[in-house]
């Protein structure tokens, strides 16, 4: 009688385990099929659509948070500590994804100096550009004047060289800007693109 109780007490032990195993195993299945969060399945939709084409956009400065350009028409003079916006205008037919920071240099038939430094204040995220409409990036020129004439060795730019992520054609903005020549020296810095106009109606669009 005791030998039977015992061994019925290990198959009713048996049991519980196993049914305390499957329940375990039930929850991890749960919690690994949570939906992922709406911020991260936005992030990875936007992800996946085609990166907007050099060929499809049209760059150009918009006004300055301080200060004010020539009229419009007119190439825009970029004065050391000012902060202006590059625009972005979808002039294509279809929707297109931008994501992260443009690739800004000053430019005469070949690039001046070093390019803008990434300004990390602002986070990257995913941009969907639909036809017609307009994103920015902040650009702040920080000058050649803190440096010593001989090191930077200034020269005035023309124009903007300005790449795009994920593309292998540049834009060119026409400018007037003051530039270090010899490499190494940041006076500039750039913003991740930002899903919004900067300055609507306003700036230099390129011819």
């Amino acid at each position: 009688m005791g030998s039977a109780m015992t061994r019925y007490g290990h198959i009713g032990w048996r049991v519980i385990a196993v049914v305390a195993f499957a329940g375990t195993a039930a929850l991890a299945v749960t919690l690994t099929h949570v939906p992922a969060h709406p911020a991260e399945v936005t992030l990875s939709s936007n992800l996946t659509q085609t990166p907007c084409a050099t060929s499809g956009l049209r760059a150009w400065v918009g006004l300055g948070t301080t200060g004010s350009p020539p009229g419009t028409g007119q190439r825009p003079q970029l004065a050391a500590g000012t902060t202006y916006t590059l625009e972005f205008t979808n002039v294509s037919s279809h929707a297109c994804r931008l994501y992260g920071y443009p690739e800004v240099t000053a430019y005469a038939n070949a690039q001046i100096g070093s390019a803008a430094v990434d300004d990390t204040s602002v986070r990257a995220q995913p941009v969907t550009l639909e036809p017609g409409a307009t994103a920015h990036s902040v650009l702040r020129v920080t000058g050649t004047g803190r440096f010593q004439p001989n090191a930077c060795q200034q020269v005035t730019a023309p124009e903007l060289r300005v790449m795009l992520p994920d593309q292998a054609r540049p834009s060119f903005v026409p400018i007037d800007l003051a530039a270090c020549s010899r490499k190494g020296l940041a006076f500039m810095s750039v913003q991740p693109i930002q899903p919004r106009p900067g300055v609507p109606g306003a700036g230099f669009p390129m011819p």
